[in-house]
């Protein structure tokens, strides 16, 4: 029974409800900001105390620290090219880092509170931020001045936003909206190298003074000569960054909204408990459904990159995953004491992180290296849905035969382990989904590929493995060991 028992790998009880993979924590105080890199294995977290720590999240060493803040950083992000990372605090400042320097290069002032987040454009030399001062602020970092404050939520603002793509920010406020900003103005007017030619031939020719030729001058002449150093339209505000569309529909205030990459879609998640779902098109913007299922403030709520599936988290200690298009949860992870404040998505893989009350944790939802099993000359592997081959002296990879999708819950079906009994062609598929469930498949011995779905034999179980020429064991929910026959019937219980 001992050697039974270690063949079957009895697990431990897991610290998360969920088929959640932890790839690093950390423990520290309270992580409000993160940010992966693009390219590297690192991730920035930026502390409640006051310190930003860059983490190697594949080796789990801490890379570097940097403390110069005074006060909570809520904010952080990397530069998505340069050696540069951006912060903001509760001290009112912008700090703009080299992590090649290892130092501070400028700090960037004119908020008159704290600062909620922090982001650099994809392509322009752009920083959005979000303060409780109510506004939202666009700097030209290279420039170190502010080109842009956008006014018109009467709370603190939450977040804010580039889109990857379009001319648009999106910001969260406690004052129950969303709102979506259009700043194609605003590049055009300060990046005049960035206006297309379309886009030229749109705005038309210049239009003509039709007060200049007066005695009295233009009013733009007039306060041109008032005021030399000032332009009439930063004067009046004129209309380089202006409200597209206000989102209205949470009952309490919201902490945070998130772009889709690709699609025109926004998520939003706040003190209502709720996660909501809008869409948009040129015209309009409305909302599309609400997530029920958090029981206090969701803090975060972010599209993963690669599928259709919506994640948040939340005070109430839990993170969780949605589908998108069934717009009902499919996965929970819960902390035993932690709140969470914080998410990322690392938009090139499948990775996540979430910031807690007593830390970070990197992980991912699903895991993505196929289940195997060694055979002679090859190794036998399940990949979308199909069992493959690979035979090591020719190179091949032959589909053997398709199986069944796995599990009811709407969630990823990923099989855990696979086993096979060459003698009999018999294959055995673990699952974590249904609470741990496993298939019995007899294997084509010709081994041709087939594309219709093979019949099996399903029992529950969190674990199964072959102990014999036509016998295999199960350990149930029970912790007990079942020994089944090919006809998946009990033979015998340990």
């Amino acid at each position: 029974r001992t050697t039974l028992c270690a063949s079957l790998r009895l697990p431990r009880r897991p610290a998360w409800r969920g088929a959640m993979l932890t790839k690093f924590e950390t423990k520290s105080n309270r992580v409000k900001g993160l940010a992966f890199h693009s390219s590297r294995p690192w991730v920035l977290a930026s502390l409640h105390n006051g310190v930003v720590q860059l983490w190697d999240f594949r080796m789990g060493t801490l890379i570097d620290r940097f403390d110069e803040h005074d006060g909570p950083v809520r904010g952080v992000c990397f530069h998505q090219s340069q050696p540069l990372f951006v912060t903001g605090g509760d001290d009112y400042k912008i700090k703009v880092w080299n992590y090649k320097l290892r130092r501070c290069l400028f700090s960037l002032l004119g908020h008159l509170d704290y600062i909620r987040t922090v982001q650099f454009h994809v392509e322009h030399p752009w920083i959005v931020s979000a303060s409780d001062d109510q506004t939202i602020r666009i700097w030209n970092w290279q420039q170190r001045s502010c080109v842009s404050v956008l006014t018109g939520h009467n709370h603190y603002v939450m977040c804010a936003q580039f889109h990857v793509k379009d001319d648009l920010v999106l910001s969260a406020s406690l004052d129950q909206t969303v709102r979506v900003w259009d700043i194609g103005g605003l590049r055009k007017k300060t990046l005049p190298e960035t206006v297309t030619p379309e886009e030229r031939s749109a705005m038309g020719p210049p239009m003509p003074d039709p007060a200049g030729s007066s005695p009295g001058g233009s009013l733009s002449s007039k306060l041109g000569k008032a005021i030399p150093n000032m332009k009439v339209e930063d004067l009046f505000g004129g209309n380089d960054a202006t409200v597209k569309y206000v989102l209205e529909g949470h009952d309490r205030g919201v902490n945070w909204a998130s772009f889709h990459s690709t699609l025109p879609l926004i998520v939003s998640g706040a003190d209502d408990r709720q996660v909501k779902l809008w869409r948009m098109n040129e015209t309009k913007a409305w909302e599309v459904d609400t997530l029920r299922g958090h029981i206090n403030n969701v803090s975060c709520a972010l599209f993963h990159p690669k599928q259709e599936l919506i994640i948040s988290n939340s005070e109430d200690k839990s993170i969780r995953v949605w589908d998108m298009s069934k717009r009902q949860g499919v996965q929970t992870f819960r902390r035993e004491h932690d709140r969470f404040w914080i998410l990322a998505v690392h938009q090139e893989s499948n990775l996540l992180a979430a910031g807690h009350d007593g830390g970070m944790i990197v992980f991912k939802l699903e895991r993505e290296r196929p289940a195997f099993t060694p055979i002679s000359g090859g190794v036998l592997f399940v990949k979308d849905r199909y069992v493959r081959s690979f035979d090591y002296g020719s190179g091949k990879d032959t589909a053997l035969m398709s199986i069944r999708r796995s599990g009811n819950s709407g969630g990823p079906a990923v099989a855990r382990s696979v086993h096979y009994n060459e003698q009999e062609n018999m294959l055995l598929v673990c699952h974590d989904t249904d609470g741990g469930s496993y298939e019995l498949y007899s294997v084509p011995r010709d081994g041709r590929s087939s594309d219709q779905s093979q019949e099996c034999k399903r029992g529950a179980g969190s674990s199964a493995v072959f102990v014999a020429r036509q016998r295999f064991a199960v350990l149930d929910k029970n912790r007990q060991i079942l020994i089944k026959n090919f006809q998946n019937e009990v033979t015998k219980k340990c």
